[in-house]
């Protein structure tokens, strides 16, 4: 299952990114190795996923989240209440 997510880094900016493996990447963030952003921003907290079938889907909407402005990020965070997962 591929999905894109979002995090909530230590110092309040969020990460956009997308994974197969939610569970592993969010440690790969938390231990220095999931992104150049993210490393000096720890610890950081998956505070949103969405899934897709495909991988193409959640680059799509990787891309597409890339190009919202902090405040309708924040309200998709908002509308899929943090720790949930929705389900596409």
């Amino acid at each position: 299952m591929n999905c894109t997510y979002l995090l909530k880094c230590a110092d309040g900016t969020l990460y956009c990114g997308w994974t197969n493996d939610p569970e592993k990447r969010l440690a790969a963030h938390n231990a220095g190795t999931g992104g150049k952003y993210t490393r000096s921003r720890r610890p950081v907290e998956m505070v949103w996923v969405e899934h897709f079938e495909t991988k193409r889907e959640a680059m799509s909407r990787e891309a597409q989240i890339k190009r919202m402005k902090r405040s309708e990020k924040l309200k998709l965070i908002g509308e899929g209440k943090p720790g949930k997962e929705k389900e596409k």
